[in-house]
């Protein structure tokens, strides 16, 4: 079977056998990711723009002959905060039936968060201190959900319009970003935390999921190229993954593009995906009397294996 997530910055392909052979939830066969900025603008105009939607549809014609290529027999195909927010989201559903046969599923965020747990919840060990929040960062949205590994569903869970493109493209300007500029997009994101309805102060474990903060962790980590395996699974404290979205924050467009692991599709909007990160970590250890501090995970298993998973 496939799963196909499509985001404001990037569609993403897995295509596994479920349940995996090894014992584990999935068992990879074939990943992809392409950054084709679907949500290019939407923020401003509410409408896909044409060129980023070609861009996509043709990522979707690829994806389709590698499905065909593989024998894949069920794809899922989800769509999120670009694709919800667009008024001719009907232009886009469309392009993806013909290229693929199905018609995508444009979830609603509280579903997007839900998969987002699960997919995260799949390969977090059962020692892991509970409750578990799984923050989850987008292009143009963040969910936090909240939940103990093994429940039902998860305690609570909210998607909010924050994400890395969304936040570059409202007040990050600059190249670096001015100081006005950081605290006019840090003020949007701490008030949106306030406002979540999130019991986040109740988390024990803290886990960030998706290109965003997996980019962050390679930075801390001082990768020279990006490395799945070394980055999944890094437990790094509040401190220190604070100095890596700063020093990502103040870094040039150039200084950025010059850093191994940087993928080219993030070097852009990088910056808002650390203010989003920062916010958010300061907020739940505030919010939870430092219970996080001490290591918060990363985990390269998000929405696109909480998707896999719903198809098994």
């Amino acid at each position: 079977m496939a799963a196909i997530d499509c985001g404001t910055n990037s569609i993403r392909l897995l295509v596994a056998d479920v349940p995996g052979a090894s014992g584990a939830p999935l068992d990879e066969v074939h990943s992809d990711m392409r950054v084709v900025r679907l949500g290019q603008g939407v923020d401003r105009t509410g409408r896909l723009d044409p060129v980023a939607l070609d861009r996509t549809l043709a990522a979707a014609r690829e994806y389709a002959d590698r499905c065909d290529e593989l024998g894949v027999e069920r794809i899922r195909f989800v769509a999120t905060s670009a694709t919800r927010d667009a008024e001719n989201r009907a232009d886009f559903v469309e392009g993806v039936r013909s290229a693929l046969g199905i018609s995508p599923e444009v979830v609603p965020g509280t579903e997007e968060a839900a998969l987002s747990f699960a997919g995260a919840a799949s390969v977090i060990g059962p020692n892991q201190p509970g409750p578990i929040l799984v923050v989850d960062i987008g292009g143009g949205s963040t969910e936090l959900v909240l939940g103990d590994v093994g429940a039902d569903a998860p305690t609570a869970a909210v998607s909010l319009d924050m994400g890395c493109v969304r936040l570059t493209e409202r007040h990050l300007a600059g190249d670096p970003p001015s100081a006005e500029q950081e605290a006019a997009a840090r003020a949007d994101v701490a008030a949106l935390l306030e406002s979540s309805g999130v019991p986040v102060g109740q988390a024990r474990t803290l886990v960030g999921v998706a290109g965003s903060v997996t980019t962050i962790t390679a930075h801390a980590l001082a990768l020279p190229a990006y490395d799945r395996d070394r980055i999944h699974g890094t437990a790094l404290t509040k401190d220190e993954l604070l100095a890596s979205c700063g020093a990502l924050i103040g870094a040039t467009r150039d200084e950025r593009a010059a850093m191994g692991f940087m993928h080219p599709g993030r070097v852009d909007v990088i910056g808002g995906g650390a203010i989003v990160w920062s916010e958010i970590i300061r907020h739940v250890s505030a919010a939870s009397g430092g219970a996080i501090d001490a290591g918060i995970l990363t985990s390269e298993h998000d929405i696109l294996d909480g998707v896999a998973l719903s198809i098994g």
